[in-house]
């Protein structure tokens, strides 16, 4: 069954199916948020997220991705604590994390697309490590970069290299993890 690319009158279906996958995949994207593990040299913490940003962008179609982090942007700009470490409203999204969470929007989008295109695990691991991560790193530590006026040397100590041997292996973690669900769950490979 082709739950996420049903066709009907010309638009994409809203089935049962396809929309309890995404309702699923943001509350694990809000569950994420909570596994934090603080850095006492940095306002970016470790977390289960960018795992979950890859699953999702593994599994999901571009569309159904981008509507995911929508919602749960929504929900954290209306005050619900969805983002790091249970934070919420319009003050975490412009502090100096915020650009990580659109980051996030970005990089699973094209880990989206990336995967509908390009298949075999490798290939697909390898994107997160050498484009999924960068784009977020991009993300976060521009805006990190112009809200606490940092200079890049000083952002690049802060919000990448603490960061990357954890995240190559949340990488690893997520892609065994979509291997696993592509069979379980009713969604394209």
């Amino acid at each position: 069954m082709e739950l996420v690319q049903e066709k009907r009158s010309g638009g994409q279906r809203w089935t049962a199916q396809r929309l309890t996958l995404m309702g699923l995949f943001t509350a694990v994207l809000c569950v994420s948020s909570y596994i934090v593990i603080p850095l006492p040299f940095t306002a970016v913490s470790i977390t289960a997220q960018t795992m979950v940003v890859n699953l999702i962008g593994m599994i999901l179609a571009p569309a159904d991705t981008a509507i995911v982090f929508l919602v749960w942007i929504c929900l954290g700009l209306a005050g619900a604590p969805v983002f790091s470490g249970g934070g919420g409203g319009a003050a975490k999204l412009l502090g100096p994390t915020g650009g990580y969470i659109i980051g996030y929007l970005a990089a699973a989008v094209l880990i989206s697309l990336f995967c509908r295109k390009v298949k075999g695990m490798g290939k697909q691991t390898l994107f997160l490590i050498v484009v999924g991560i960068p784009v977020i790193y991009l993300f976060g530590g521009a805006w990190m970069k112009i809200s606490m006026r940092l200079t890049w040397p000083a952002v690049v100590i802060q919000g990448v290299i603490p960061f990357i041997p954890m995240d190559v292996a949340k990488c690893i973690g997520a892609a065994a993890l979509a291997k696993a669900l592509r069979r379980a769950l009713p969604v394209p490979a």
